[in-house]
């Protein structure tokens, strides 16, 4: 497959604040490998693959294991998450998937993450949330291919 465009040269004041917003997200808080299985988990749901490999890449060369990376779109049955991280990952699906849901992010997944991250935490999760779809719908729209291995 081969992209349609590339955004960046004719968006460049979008694409700048977008890696704005990313540096924001890596300083929040939130741990580096809650981050990237958010973004991994997201990606994987929309149907990116430009940013599913991103993600399970730059999550190995972080130090992921291949368990948690080939386990993570199965994350409740799977015994490799934490309590946090599971709470993230419930956030994440069910604020990427609105429209399974006429009233939005329960309270109940809500009130877990707001359990086990504190006010600056849960809101870097909301941002990376907000981000991955966000990147997702550039890549999907433009066709963007996964890089070659």
């Amino acid at each position: 497959m081969q992209a349609r465009m590339n955004v960046v040269k004719p968006a460049m004041a979008g694409y700048k604040a977008m890696l704005a917003l990313e540096s924001y997200i890596n300083g929040s808080g939130v741990p580096h490998s809650t981050l990237e299985l958010v973004r991994l988990r997201v990606s994987q749901i929309n149907g990116c693959a430009y940013c599913v490999n991103m993600h399970a890449t730059d999550a190995k060369k972080a130090g992921e294991t291949d368990e948690r990376l080939w386990s993570v779109a199965a994350w409740r049955e799977a015994p490799y998450y934490t309590d946090e991280e599971r709470a993230a990952l419930a956030l994440a699906e069910a604020a990427t998937r609105l429209a399974d849901n006429p009233a939005g992010v329960p309270d109940d997944i809500w009130n877990d993450a707001a359990d086990h991250y504190d006010e600056a935490s849960l809101a870097g999760l909301v941002m990376v949330i907000a981000a991955i779809n966000a990147w997702n719908r550039i890549n999907v729209t433009v066709r963007n291919p996964a890089a070659s291995p």
